[in-house]
C-alpha cells in the first residue's frame, strides 16, 4: 500500500466517524491504533481534520495579526 493509499485511508476513518457522530471528531472518539494512524499519516490533529475536509485551515493573515498585538 502506497503512502497515497495510506493517508486516504487515514482520511476516509475520519469521514467516517463524522458521518456516525453527526460532528467533527475528536482523537477520543477513536481506539489507540486508529488515532495513531491518522497521526502518523496526516499530522497533527487539527491539520488532519483539515486533509479530511472537516475543518476548514485558519488563515495566515488571522495567525499574524494575534502576533502583532
Amino acid at each position: 500500500m502506497t503512502t497515497d493509499e495510506k493517508k486516504s485511508l487515514a482520511e476516509e476513518l475520519l469521514r467516517q466517524k463524522y458521518k456516525e457522530l453527526g460532528r467533527i471528531p475528536r482523537k477520543d472518539d477513536f481506539d489507540e491504533p486508529e488515532k495513531s494512524r491518522i497521526k502518523a499519516f496526516l499530522g497533527p490533529w487539527p491539520r488532519a481534520l483539515e486533509a479530511a475536509g472537516l475543518k476548514q485551515a485558519k488563515s495566515k493573515s488571522a495567525k499574524s495579526k494575534k502576533k502583532r498585538k
